[in-house]
């Protein structure tokens, strides 16, 4: 299996960009492709087939690829749930909870399994398209890196660095990178990708010849800012998204630990949906559903929930008839207490929840990791139903005798989940990824709207299946990709 490398002189260079877009081309002609991370830190994940969790980026480049999601395309995934630690999970799988001092002993560790999966991947694929994680030249992480220069010169692959011009300071970027890695790191560099290129491509040419004299290196192509282009984030949220003349406007709860918020992107991309995300410091305001996201620490968000207002806010909300919607974390947050004796994801053995559901919550020690499909039981209908669950919390209460969806097969043996409150004015589920299904997202529209919502939920997957169509055709106009896909070593 041929390996080839794309890191980045920064966070949001592009690299999960490029990587999905050569992951389409290679697929176009005829490879079967590998998207792979060795390391990523991220709160948006995707469960696969065998019930793993890996990062959305490397769910999104598997789509671009053609392939069934597979574990081994993101062996070590970390989920923050506080500012100095996180959740490991290897091999889709959560190990424990470490605080980044303790993390960085355990690289060696992580490093075999980083090394199991990209073996593995040889025996059934041609190419692995690898993406580096944040900057290659963070020289306080270098020590026992894995998810950069360590794993590149592990297995000897070339590599690409890529920067965006966007911010500025482009061959300062890529220069800088290059000069700070060592002798062997920098022969692994094979040429560099320029991104978010706005303009005449001329003006730009004087600086790609200096760049390539100076370095030694070839620039393998400048890509052009792509203004409309909207795919699967990583980790970050997409704030600003205010629709005019919208038939429905919705906030979402933007919480520290907020987790899979591309639950939400088919609702940000809906013509007739304003979405809004309130952040710390804003009120709610008024609006027909306000929906409190799954959290990666439900007792912590929950605080901070409470601390802005919103509880009141939400209260204030029902009275005047209004919808709310708690998806996973915030199903738990609906109910009457969240128990976590194990202090699975703190030290709070016992928390006092909103109150607006008769149900309990207790965090276990396995983590519920399913795809599944079922019927959505809102407005007395039986529309279809699909997503994914990743939590740890298991709920029980009378509000659960109301369910908001019947399951057509549970792996675990579940006949429904979630509620819908006797009101109807709340409901709860811990289904991911509810809205990407324009029938359901209809539904789920209709029903916070009492029945006013005037057009069709968005279909994502045929969304994101044009834009990686898209990508491909950008990346194979502007970027050298036979030279890209001959590098070597």
């Amino acid at each position: 299996m041929k390996t080839i490398m794309v890191q980045g002189t920064t966070s949001d260079a592009g690299k999960s960009t490029l990587v999905a877009g050569l992951c389409r081309l290679a697929a176009r002609k005829g490879m079967q492709v590998a998207p792979f991370k060795p390391q990523n830190m991220a709160l948006n994940s995707a469960v696969t087939p065998c019930g793993g969790e890996i990062g959305r980026a490397q769910a999104l480049q598997a789509m671009a690829a053609k392939v069934p999601l597979s574990v081994d395309f993101n062996p070590i995934l970390l989920k923050p749930n506080s500012d100095t630690g996180a959740q490991v999970i290897v091999h889709g799988h959560a190990l424990t909870n470490m605080e980044a001092a303790g993390y960085q002993d355990y690289k060696a560790v992580a490093m075999q399994a980083v090394l199991a999966s990209h073996q593995r991947l040889g025996q059934s694929y041609q190419l692995c398209l690898v993406e580096g994680a944040g900057s290659p030249a963070e020289i306080n992480l270098r020590e026992n890196d894995i998810a950069n220069m360590g794993f590149a010169c592990e297995v000897n692959c070339p590599v690409i660095i890529i920067a965006d011009i966007d911010k500025g300071g482009v061959f300062a970027h890529l220069v800088g990178t290059l000069a700070l890695l060592s002798e062997q790191e920098q022969a692994l560099v094979q040429g560099f990708v320029i991104n978010r290129f706005r303009g005449d491509i001329g003006l730009l040419q004087s600086g790609l010849d200096w760049l390539e004299e100076y370095t030694g290196k070839p620039v393998l192509g400048v890509l052009p800012y792509l203004h409309d282009l909207a795919l699967d984030a990583e980790d970050a949220v997409t704030i600003e998204n205010r629709t005019e003349n919208a038939s429905l406007n919705i906030a979402v709860l933007l919480l520290p630990h907020i987790s899979n918020h591309t639950d939400f992107d088919s609702l940000r991309l809906n013509p007739k949906v304003d979405l809004r995300y309130v952040r710390h410091g804003e009120k709610i305001g008024n609006v027909d559903l306000i929906i409190i996201p799954g959290s990666k620490n439900v007792t912590s968000d929950l605080a901070f929930l409470c601390s802005e207002g919103w509880d009141q806010e939400i209260k204030r909300h029902l009275r005047y008839q209004g919808k709310v919607l708690g998806i996973c974390g915030g199903l738990q947050m609906l109910g009457q207490k969240i128990v976590d004796p194990l202090n699975i994801e703190s030290s709070q053995k016992f928390t006092m929840a909103l109150g607006l559901a008769a149900l309990t919550t207790e965090l276990k020690e396995t983590k519920q990791l399913t795809n599944v499909s079922g019927h959505c039981l809102l407005n007395n209908g039986k529309v279809d139903i699909s997503g994914y669950e990743i939590h740890c919390g298991q709920s029980e209460g009378e509000a659960l005798k109301r369910p908001f969806l019947a399951f057509v097969e549970h792996p675990l043996g579940a006949a429904t989940d979630g509620f819908i409150s006797e009101d109807n004015l709340i409901a709860g589920t811990y289904l991911h990824g509810l809205f990407d299904n324009p029938d359901t997202s209809t539904a789920i529209l209709q029903w916070a709207s009492n029945g006013k919502f005037d057009c069709s939920g968005f279909d994502l997957a045929k969304h994101r299946e044009a834009q990686l169509e898209k990508l491909a055709d950008i990346c194979e106009q502007h970027l050298n990709i036979d030279k890209i896909f001959a590098l070597d070593v």
